[in-house]
């Protein structure tokens, strides 16, 4: 009988290299091709044997990328040839990564998944800023939501998620909102939040070249067009925002006034 290969689903993580679990490493170094997608940091890549095939099958949020129907074929032909698959996601593959339609997929196909967590980008975000998603006194709990849907039909319904946001004390950490801002601040509003509910804003966790900004739901349009916010781009809301120590907040203030309940 013929031995096929496997595939693992590894999380990068949010690209700090040193946010790669051990886990994530082991299967790195034991690939013989890794797929890697767009936000991947290439200093992951250290750990690859020499001779692993790298394929860099780029995929973000509203920008062009490579058909996926064209990256399943391609896991499954490996797979097949048995060699040892890697698919190499930023984040975490089950959070906002199609790490559960290409594992179901690669199941249909009657193949070996494994899926290796990585730490996602939202929790990554809010931890550079000192900034707890749930805290006693401030938030019961978090919702990941994403800004971007697969159609225009999929698109989240941010006026209901503002009022059980707001009726629950939870936190809100929105993925690539930056496209859809003005219907996500639009929506919070006529669902109830508070216009001066602190919004973290937080592009490119963890890499070198990390901008962060504090702001208000009132003010998030703006503060974005005025900073020229760029993808990837992460959006805390909620009362846990304004924990975030000043010292490494790209600028304190709002456009027009200083969040008077910071700790500065």
């Amino acid at each position: 009988m013929q031995q096929w290969g496997q595939v693992s689903l590894v999380g990068a993580g949010p690209g700090d290299p040193e946010l790669l679990t051990l886990k994530a490493v082991r299967a790195i170094a034991r690939a013989d091709v890794i797929l890697v997608d767009d936000l991947v940091s290439e200093e992951v890549l250290v750990h690859k044997r020499d001779s692993a095939r790298v394929v860099y099958v780029g995929k973000r949020g509203g920008c062009a990328s490579t058909p996926q129907e064209f990256i399943e074929k391609l896991m499954i032909a490996e797979a097949r040839a048995g060699r040892q698959v890697v698919r190499l996601k930023g984040g975490d593959p089950f959070v906002f990564g199609r790490g559960g339609e290409e594992r179901q997929h690669l199941i249909d196909q009657g193949l070996t998944v494994e899926v290796i967590n990585g730490i996602t980008s939202g929790m990554a975000a809010a931890a550079s800023l000192g900034v707890p998603l749930t805290h006693r006194e401030y938030s019961h709990g978090c919702i990941f939501v994403t800004g971007h849907g697969a159609k225009e039909s999929d698109g989240t319904d941010w006026s209901a998620l503002a009022e059980v946001c707001r009726q629950q004390r939870l936190t809100l950490v929105v993925y690539m909102g930056v496209a859809n801002a003005g219907s996500i601040q639009q929506g919070l509003l006529k669902g109830g939040v508070s216009p001066d509910t602190p919004v973290a804003i937080v592009q490119s966790a963890t890499l070198s070249g990390q901008i962060n900004w504090l702001t208000s739901i009132s003010q998030l349009c703006h503060e974005i067009q005025v900073r020229q916010v760029k993808s990837p781009a992460i959006f805390i809301i909620g009362e846990v925002a304004k924990l975030a120590e000043s010292s490494v907040l790209s600028d304190k203030f709002l456009h027009e006034k200083k969040l008077g309940y910071l700790h500065y």
